[in-house]
């Protein structure tokens, strides 16, 4: 996907491949992948593709999407039935869909006050319905078989749903296209997991939201602009910064603070872009205010507000009534923030699994690092117990991967950290923040502050040439826990889609060992997840029926579902044992 192209509205890409004829919808794919290679061209807001020497494609963007199928134009003998526009489109990042339309929101708000009990409309059970069918056919076809096409009809459900004010089901589903096509673009920032979380989300949302009321339906729904409430003062106390890059094509910063109670708030600047922009966002003024704080220095400074407004998520607002003021900071190791430290680990995990907050303050003692498929990451003792420390983000520009490797080698030294939980079944985090390794009352931003081998400890050895470590054993117990045996088709399906759980193969063997682990249900769930995969049944003239997507979409669903519990569970045990 190329990061200078604008983005384009969900609406734009389904309308435009939605007009080409079958013969061009065939040829979508190749179509993409040639005009990848052509050279673009911006000029203001509007960007050029130049599909031949005679010819270019042009991508209109005022306000830096394109929100409407005319803001793509194409020079060729064929436009504007030509492939060209649908192929621009699918190739451009996905825009948020602001075409929403007031009217929508206001009665989902006024339906959400409503006295229970409260159902889904007709509206809201169709459009979800379709949210469904799209999604179980990207998953019946896996990344290899979900091209520009499934795609757009995926992105078209989305555009439904949310007119319906079903937002939270149309912006994870833009999120299962997003990652689809960073996955078959091979997107070195590409996860697995990612989509296979991505799937289960917008599937689960799919199958509750038609019998749920209440509070779950109101839940269910989510919201189409995290609505922001009057906070009166604040004094806040700079913590930390991150850089923000998506594979959707934005990126910027986040700055983290805290009160003195402990409350966390946000302060960020994220708008279309690259990396490059991920960097320098971190030197960019604060939007709050008449503060000249840029987010690198308010991250080490305090913050004085008043008419503050905040989202529900911790978010500061920006608006005119907003006054900000800079103001003294605080230690990690002095109050009020330490005791954001000296909140016990197993209450910070417990409530990161239930929904709250993922950020974790940890004391810990570096010591060394292990070899992954995904790369190095940093081991270290924490809370009691071995936690592997990974890199955030990928991208060569951000130097997550180049800290990690200096702090590894390292070993012995003690740090006080910010770290993001990543659920598993043994302790593991992305580390964010840290202490400098010999700058007392230093702090860095793991993505934003580069380390230099001066910066080690003066008996610790340059990493260059050293040979990661093996995982420990404690942790290869964990990787090849019996539920690997269900978690590893789960994501053999998303991969490959159901054709590859349909081939012939004996899973009783695998059954049976999660039996003798007591994973009765599990061993259940794989046999289903298979035999739905291989349900092919004949007519009366011998020949195969079409396949049913939405039994081999419920066999996964549970799956997922049952492996994500229990890698929680497990999770949860990993960091209290």
């Amino acid at each position: 996907m190329s990061p200078q192209l604008p983005p384009v509205a969900p609406a734009v890409t389904a309308e435009l491949v939605a007009t080409l004829s079958p013969r061009l919808r065939k040829r979508l794919d190749s179509g993409i992948a040639k005009l990848a290679d052509r050279p673009v061209v911006r000029d203001g807001a509007v960007v050029r593709i130049a599909v031949d020497d005679d010819t270019d494609l042009e991508l209109h963007a005022p306000d830096g999407a394109v929100r409407g199928a005319d803001a793509v134009r194409c020079g060729c003998l064929l436009a504007p039935d030509c492939l060209h526009r649908a192929a621009a489109a699918s190739l451009a990042p996905v825009a948020e869909d602001t075409d929403s339309a007031a009217p929508q929101d206001r009665s989902a708000a006024e339906e959400d006050t409503a006295q229970a009990p409260e159902t889904a409309t007709p509206e809201q059970r169709a459009a979800v319905r379709a949210v469904q069918l799209a999604t179980s056919a990207v998953l019946e076809a896996g990344t290899d078989g979900a091209g520009a096409v499934l795609q757009a009809e995926l992105l078209r459900a989305a555009h439904t749903a949310r007119l319906a004010g079903l937002h939270r089901a149309a912006a994870t589903a833009v999120s299962v296209v997003t990652a689809l096509r960073a996955a078959r673009a091979a997107d070195p920032a590409y996860h697995l997991t990612d989509l296979a979380a991505g799937l289960y989300d917008v599937l689960s949302v799919a199958h509750r939201l038609p019998s749920a009321s209440g509070g779950e339906l109101t839940a269910l729904r989510g919201t189409a602009r995290q609505p922001y409430r009057p906070d009166g003062s604040l004094r806040l106390y700079g913590l930390f910064s991150e850089p923000v890059l998506t594979a959707s094509g934005y990126a910027g910063a986040v700055t983290w603070t805290a009160d003195a109670e402990g409350r966390l708030y946000q302060v960020s600047d994220v708008a279309p872009g690259g990396a490059g922009r991920a960097v320098g966002a971190a030197d960019r003024t604060v939007r709050i205010g008449d503060t000249a704080l840029t987010h690198r220095e308010l991250a080490r400074a305090g913050l004085a507000v008043s008419g503050a407004t905040v989202s529900p998520t911790g978010r500061l607002g920006a608006g005119a009534g907003v006054r900000a003021v800079r103001a003294p900071g605080a230690g990690w190791h002095e109050e009020p923030v330490a005791r954001l430290w000296a909140e016990p680990v197993p209450d910070q995990i417990a409530r990161a699994l239930a929904g709250g907050r993922d950020l974790l303050f940890l004391d810990v003692t570096l010591t060394g690092t292990a070899a992954e498929a995904a790369g190095d990451c940093l081991l270290a003792e924490g809370a009691g117990v071995p936690l592997r420390l990974t890199a955030a983000h990928d991208d060569p520009a951000l130097p997550h991967r180049d800290n990690l490797r200096l702090l590894s080698a390292a070993p012995g030294t003690r740090l006080r950290v910010v770290a993001r939980l990543t659920p598993a079944p043994h302790p593991r985090a992305q580390l964010l923040a840290a202490e400098h390794p010999t700058r007392a009352d230093t702090r860095l931003d793991i993505g934003l502050d580069r380390l230099q081998g001066a910066d080690l400890p003066t008996t610790t050895a340059a990493p260059s040439g050293s040979v990661p470590v093996p995982v420990s054993a404690s942790a290869s117990a964990c990787d090849e826990a019996p539920i690997h045996l269900l978690r590893r088709r789960v994501h053999q399906a998303v991969s490959g889609g159901r054709p590859v759980l349909a081939l012939p193969g004996d899973t009783r063997a695998d059954a049976r060992r999660l039996r003798r682990s007591g994973l009765t249900t599990a061993a259940e769930l794989l046999t289903d997840l298979h035999s739905a995969a291989a349900d092919r049944a004949h007519d009366v003239f011998g020949r195969l029926r079409p396949t049913d997507p939405d039994r081999f979409a419920r066999a996964w669903l549970a799956a997922a579902h049952y492996t994500r519990e229990l890698d929680r569970t497990l999770c949860l045990a990993a960091w209290t044992s």
